[in-house]
């Protein structure tokens, strides 16, 4: 059986961990020269039902253990005047505890041979030679063919298209990315206001996300809703601060220094989606998953459910006794049913950030579903 797993992000390297684990070889082709190319992104919080199941699965869950940021379940919600609506310490029992993206990526990465990934093989297309084989053709370097190809490629997956037409749509909202380093000194009113995990300040189409990282960083999330084009005329981080600030006019210092003091130039971040019910009819030899599979907005769930994906699948074929068709169909079904509530529970949580019910209605949410249950 010759894998070829397209993507080095969570999802398909769970998937290469786990066929390692079982004796299955894999190559995994990344776009990216290196694994230092790009930040990896902030906190993630990863679930017992799913992330943590997947870790399992792989036998990285004692090393997923040691990379727990102390403190970091906890959440509070305030409003726009900087007040406590919501305040739900880390008593370390919770579910979900939080581990920073870059650091789960490198135990994955590290857990595997060495030659596994294949660093800047940007996929060009994948063709169709027959009998379930298939041709991985990229921008670099010689082309590869295999019996089995997994787009984990993410959002603008170059793999979807040979199984499915369906392209990424806007969701009406835009995130703006931000970093406050060194807050409990430079900033401390804000580090404060913050605590110790996670805080939302919610309100009718805006609000501010954020999480504190190791080493005294606040990682943020400014969420707007907007048309598509909006900030396009921001140019460089005197002209996007002074655009994305004048939207929080009147909100506490402590929230819009998230803004306005920011470290480096804030990253505007258009919140794309595929339907709720994405999926597509049994194409030999081709599957997908994380992102590529299932894109929706952002609510706690995607990294997760990637790795679920990738743990599912390794599993399934590692079981299938060369019955590869089979494998994918029980996978394709299994994961178009638990993505699709996943998406809808994301639409769901967009509006109770940001609905005309905020942020009473994300009180309400969080009221209901345990003070462990936040995002």
């Amino acid at each position: 059986m010759k894998i070829a797993i397209v993507g080095a992000g969570l999802g398909g390297l769970v998937l290469a961990r786990v066929l390692h684990v079982h004796g299955i070889a894999a190559a995994v082709y990344e776009a990216e020269a290196s694994p230092e190319a790009r930040a990896q992104g902030g906190m993630l919080d990863i679930h017992v039902e799913n992330g943590q199941a997947a870790l399992k699965a792989a036998g990285l869950y004692d090393e997923f253990v040691k990379l727990i940021h102390p403190g970091g379940q906890q959440g509070r919600a305030l409003d726009k005047d900087g007040r406590v609506l919501m305040d739900d310490p880390d008593d370390g029992t919770g579910g979900r505890p939080e581990v920073p993206r870059g650091e789960l990526r490198r135990i994955l990465l590290e857990s595997l041979p060495t030659d596994t990934v294949q660093w800047g093989r940007k996929l060009k297309f994948v063709e169709a030679l027959g009998d379930a084989r298939h041709r991985l053709v990229f921008a670099e370097g010689p082309s590869a063919e295999a019996e089995l190809v997994v787009g984990a490629d993410g959002a603008w997956s170059r793999v979807r298209p040979m199984v499915s037409d369906a392209k990424p749509v806007y969701t009406g909202t835009t995130y703006v990315e931000t970093y406050l380093k060194d807050a409990d000194v430079r900033h401390a009113t804000t580090a404060e206001a913050l605590g110790g995990g996670s805080m939302f300040a919610m309100s009718p189409g805006k609000g501010i996300g954020a999480h504190r990282e190791p080493g005294a960083v606040l990682h943020s999330y400014v969420m707007l809703k907007k048309p598509e084009d909006w900030g396009a005329e921001f140019v460089d981080r005197a002209s996007t601060v002074k655009g994305v600030a004048a939207e929080f006019e009147g909100w506490a210092d402590s929230l819009r220094a998230l803004i306005t003091e920011c470290d480096g130039a804030p990253v505007l971040r258009r919140i794309y989606a595929l339907p709720v019910d994405h999926r597509w009819p049994r194409v030999a030899g081709v599957t997908l998953l994380g992102d590529a599979a299932h894109l929706m907005a952002p609510s706690g769930e995607g990294a997760n459910l990637a790795m679920f994906d990738g743990a599912e699948l390794g599993k399934m074929l590692a079981a299938c006794d060369g019955d590869i068709e089979s494998a994918l169909s029980r996978f394709e079904k299994e994961m178009f049913a638990r993505s699709a509530a996943a998406a809808a529970d994301a639409e769901v949580m967009q509006e109770l950030m940001l609905g005309d019910g905020s942020p009473q209605s994300l009180l309400d949410f969080f009221a209901g579903h345990g003070e462990q249950e936040h995002v």
